[in-house]
């Protein structure tokens, strides 16, 4: 069986368990890959789905140039409370964020970091 691959979105970890969760309750035996992922998801995912898309869409709505779907999911994932941090996280890609934006963005972050 060669399963097809009918599109591609990029999600954060909070969708992902999501996802898993209906995997898991639709498979009557998940496998120990599902298990595996969602013990992992349950243990550092610290957000409610709706709160995850609460931050993205706050995200989204700065209109930070060249800041796109992948990077606003990877920002919701890792919740940086720092510029230093927002700035380790996106180097891992090729994309200039300046400083003003940068912090923009780790202020919209820090309302949601739960204390």
């Amino acid at each position: 069986m060669n399963p097809k691959i009918i599109s591609e979105e990029p999600m954060n970890i909070v969708e992902l368990r999501k996802e898993l969760g209906r995997i898991k309750k639709r498979d009557s035996e998940p496998g120990f890959r599902t298990n595996k992922a969602i013990e992992y998801l349950n243990d550092f995912v610290k957000l409610k789905p709706e709160e995850a898309k609460k931050l993205y869409e706050e995200i989204e709505k700065l209109n930070i140039p060249r800041l796109k779907d992948i990077h606003i999911h990877k920002v919701v994932d890792l919740m940086p409370s720092s510029a230093e941090e927002l700035k380790v996280v996106l180097q891992g890609y090729t994309i200039t964020v300046t400083k003003d934006s940068i912090q923009k963005i780790v202020d919209v972050v820090k309302k949601h970091i739960k204390k």
